[in-house]
């Protein structure tokens, strides 16, 4: 049977994300996409951060970068800014690292192995002039730098609420993509198995061919309809809950171009500054602190103007479902799972998922299994790193002052694929060709900032003269742009207010 209708379940990032990586892929092909929203389910509205590859998405969708600055709150996100991730004793005022998007060794030579020698200064400052640049607050890019051009590397802090509408607009406006406002009251299914219809609340049973999941933690489709099971991986990572508020901002406020994560005794804080309020939420596993425990923390950390503020406490399901795509239906966002907001991987996963779908999209439902098989490991493997690659936050940690710390460190908690990583990783530096595949979520740079961040000990290995010469002039012309661009580039604030006057120049 020839797919020529498609519905998505449920607005949000995920939902409008789906629509236009669909409704771009199928413009030209005899396919219908109708995006079916409750206006009784207000969105999560949390995921606030993203990571570079979402320039390249927003540029695909044809939006500008002007419009979606001007219109989502929109700051400039170079960095996550670790603070308080080990022992406080130990490490002093020197307790924070960057994950930087700039890659490091700019030069070409990888200059782990010379920092490995012993070297004072931080492992981001070393290796990318980027550390500087989110020291003094400075902005990614100028004001001639045309529109998703970059002098350094970045990705974007949003209002999300606003984003999904963003979003929704382009869908509708340049592909094509319908909008209906329903509940979903009950699911048919046919006899084999898959959908076969939507009741909806306003008009009725709604048949489609093929259906995209995107109703968030409550997954009508791919969890209760369908029926499949959820993979538990809250025995890796322990945070499962967040108590979430917004803090308005002065006009002129200095504002951040980094997420800041703030490590507590029972996992972390992270601070996200937009043009006019700060997103600020305390996650943490009610294993190791009551949720009472997490308000008073939360109201310190806000200099005691909690009450001033509306928040919520969100629970958390930890892991992901055991198939991504069963029968007719695919689940993205949080209907396909979650972990935890660390390193923004929620809407990167998303973004992933659906430009992946809509790469290979069934033109007829006999082509649906052998896709299925195709996109489930996948997608899999990609949630597999993602735990990984979160849990080795936690897991590097020398924190000893809560069973939190101490928990994460238990060797029965570390995924087998990590534990093989870092017992590599204590002899040699890590190299590209440690990560196997394409599909890898986080590259060679990212372990390097977050494991030397951590001062993972990583035995030096012997340096010919030669090489170390080579390192120490690169390090050095490293240094030199840190202090070039400091001076070149503006402030951060100064160039979200000139590109809301002026807009940026368009490619």
């Amino acid at each position: 049977m020839n797919i020529q209708s498609i519905a998505i379940i449920g607005g949000g990032t995920a939902g409008w994300l789906a629509a236009n990586h669909l409704g771009k892929a199928l413009l030209h092909m005899n396919v219908s996409i109708t995006l079916i929203e409750s206006p009784d389910i207000p969105t999560i509205g949390v995921g606030e951060g993203t990571v570079p590859t979402i320039r390249k998405t927003l540029q695909s969708f044809g939006i500008s970068e002007t419009e979606f600055i001007k219109r989502c709150d929109v700051t400039f996100k170079q960095s996550i800014k670790f603070q308080n991730w080990l022992d406080k004793k130990s490490h002093g005022n020197n307790n924070f690292y960057h994950h930087l998007f700039d890659p490091p060794s700019p030069m070409g030579d990888d200059l782990s192995d010379f920092w490995l020698q012993g070297s004072t200064k931080a492992y981001a400052d070393f290796v990318s002039s980027q550390h500087a640049v989110c020291e003094a607050n400075l902005a990614p890019k100028l004001i001639t730098t045309p529109e998703y051009q970059a002098v350094q590397g970045y990705a974007y802090h949003l209002n999300a609420a606003k984003f999904a509408l963003l979003l929704a607009d382009n869908a509708k406006q340049k592909f094509a993509v319908k909008h209906l406002v329903a509940n979903v009251q009950d699911t048919r299914l046919s006899q084999d198995g898959s959908i076969d219809g939507l009741i909806l609340d306003t008009c009725g049973e709604q048949k489609f061919d093929f259906y995209i999941d995107c109703s968030g933690f409550e997954s009508v489709l791919l969890a209760k309809a369908l029926k499949v099971p959820f993979v538990d991986k809250s025995q890796q990572l322990f945070i499962n809950k967040a108590v979430v508020v917004q803090v308005p901002t002065e006009s002129e406020a200095i504002i951040p171009p980094y997420t800041k994560a703030t490590a507590h005794q029972a996992g972390w804080i992270w601070d996200i500054a937009l043009t006019n309020r700060r997103g600020i939420g305390l996650v943490y596993s009610n294993s190791h602190l009551d949720d009472e425990q997490a308000k008073q923390k939360l109201n310190r950390y806000l200099n005691g103007h909690l009450d001033q503020y509306s928040y919520r406490t969100i629970p958390m399901q930890v892991g992901y479902r055991k198939q991504f795509w069963a029968k007719n239906c695919v689940g993205l966002g949080l209907a396909q799972g979650f972990l935890e907001p660390i390193e923004a991987t929620s809407i990167m996963l998303t973004d992933f998922a659906a430009g992946y779908l809509a790469s290979r999209f069934p033109t007829d439902s006999s082509q649906c299994e052998s896709l299925s098989v195709r996109f489930n490991h996948t997608m899999t493997y990609a949630w597999e790193r993602v735990v990984e690659f979160a849990k080795m936050h936690y897991c590097l940690s020398d924190r000893t002052d809560s069973d939190f710390w101490m928990d994460n460190k238990d060797a029965k908690t570390i995924p087998e694929g990590l534990q093989q990583k870092l017992a590599l990783w204590q002899q040699y530096s890590p190299l590209s060709e440690d990560l196997f595949s394409k599909f890898e979520v986080f590259n060679v740079e990212n372990y390097l900032y977050v494991l030397y961040g951590m001062k993972y000990k990583t035995k030096a290995p012997q340096l010919t003269p030669k090489s170390a010469q080579v390192a120490q002039q690169h390090a050095a012309q490293i240094a030199l742009r840190g202090k070039q661009l400091s001076g070149h580039l503006p402030a951060h604030r100064e160039l979200l207010q000139k590109i809301h006057q002026y807009g940026l120049q368009k490619i």
